[in-house]
């Protein structure tokens, strides 16, 4: 193993030891201990002692000062990181908000040109809130989505609602469009020997069962004097049911706009009957109760999104026809008439439209459409006193 060299001595200060040390700290002061070369005399080590003394005294201050510089520094710091902290904390906060889950139907013109236009994106976007939309065929299937979590909010008719609160939904009416009775009917074939909605009694009539149109028959043939038995009801989707009505599969087909609109246009049907007179035709915006409860701020912000897309809409209805050609793929001129049977006006749910909604709700009963009773009342968030 190699030899570890030893470690030399430290020099020692003046006044450290006997050969080095001063006369004051040594007992023998002897002539030779004098003529030592380490030897340090008594007024030497004074001065010595003082000069330490003195420079040791401005090092404490030095050290006072550099401690206090290091201690506001430090609480500079601390501030600057709890404002930064608490910044990027908002930040935080405002990225891990949920995403709006928005369901729409093609047919939604406001909600479809809301997505096109992406202005609900920009309002949004401070909010840390992301938009994500899922399309539907129809208001039942729409609420499915809604009943199952997929979706946070959407648009429907007046029936869907009453529908899916009888099966248990977990959801709450946000706002609704003021009333659209023109914007639904029920269709025969142009050369049809049905002349008026007395005449569908015994006939197949289809729509899309749970839709707003489900009522629209039942109130119409109520009108005409008519039990909803008094028809073969066929359950179909719009263009299912389209293509049946086309090939003579059904005498009438209850559809709203712009399907409506579209196929008196492009096939000569013959509307028998609207729903002016039978039926108010609300739209309504709904939300997934828990979304609610934690989000009323978004949906506040997405209902005026909404009130500006519609007024939009009033003020451009040739431009937003254009626009939702390639979106629904319909002729410009066909929505265009379609956009004048909506209103496009959107108001916060009041007791007048529940209470409307509690009539559908007890006729749907009364007819077994329903499995059970339901207060309409229900679904609302508790308004505060």
């Amino acid at each position: 193993m190699p030899v570890r060299r030893a470690r030399p001595a430290r020099p020692l200060g003046p006044c450290a030891g006997v050969l080095h040390g001063c006369a004051d700290r040594n007992p023998i002061d002897s002539p030779q201990l004098k003529k030592h070369p380490g030897f340090v005399s008594r007024s030497d080590c004074v001065a010595t002692d003082f000069h330490i003394k003195k420079k040791e005294y401005r090092m404490g201050i030095f050290n006072d000062k550099r401690k206090a510089r290091r201690r506001a520094l430090s609480r500079l710091a601390a501030g600057v990181v709890a404002v930064f902290g608490s910044t990027v904390a908002g930040v935080s906060n405002a990225q891990a908000r949920a995403p709006l889950r928005i369901g729409f139907q093609k047919a939604a013109s406001t909600l479809s040109l809301l997505k096109a236009h992406g202005a609900l994106e920009k309002r949004l976007q401070p909010y840390g809130v992301e938009v994500k939309w899922t399309e539907f065929a129809a208001g039942p299937q729409l609420l499915e989505g809604l009943n199952v979590g997929a979706i946070d909010f959407g648009y429907v008719g007046e029936a869907p609602p009453v529908f899916a609160q009888a099966a248990g939904a977990n959801f709450v009416y946000t706002a609704y469009e003021v009333a659209t009775p023109e914007a639904e009917g029920i269709l025969v074939q142009k050369n049809s020997p049905i002349k008026s909605v007395a005449e569908l009694k015994g006939k197949k009539v289809a729509f899309n069962k749970g839709s707003d149109v489900h009522w629209l028959v039942v109130s119409v043939l109520k009108k005409a004097g008519l039990h909803y038995r008094d028809i073969e009801p066929i359950f179909l989707a719009p263009a299912d049911a389209r293509a049946a009505f086309e090939r003579g599969a059904v005498d009438a087909w209850a559809i709203w706009d712009p399907f409506n609109a579209a196929t008196q246009k492009q096939i000569g049907a013959r509307q028998l009957a609207s729903g002016s007179g039978a039926v108010s035709h609300h739209q309504f915006f709904l939300s997934a109760r828990p979304y609610a409860e934690k989000n009323q701020d978004i949906l506040h912000i997405v209902l005026e999104e909404l009130s500006r897309e519609g007024q939009w809409i009033i003020a451009n209805r040739r431009e937003a026809a254009a626009q939702l050609a390639p979106i629904q793929g319909l002729q410009p001129d066909v929505i265009e008439a379609s956009l004048k049977h909506y209103a496009h006006i959107y108001k916060p749910i009041s007791d007048t439209i529940l209470d409307e909604q509690q009539k559908i709700a007890e006729a749907f009963f009364e007819l077994k459409l329903i499995p059970k009773k339901i207060n309409v009342k229900d679904a609302v968030l508790l308004r505060k006193s």
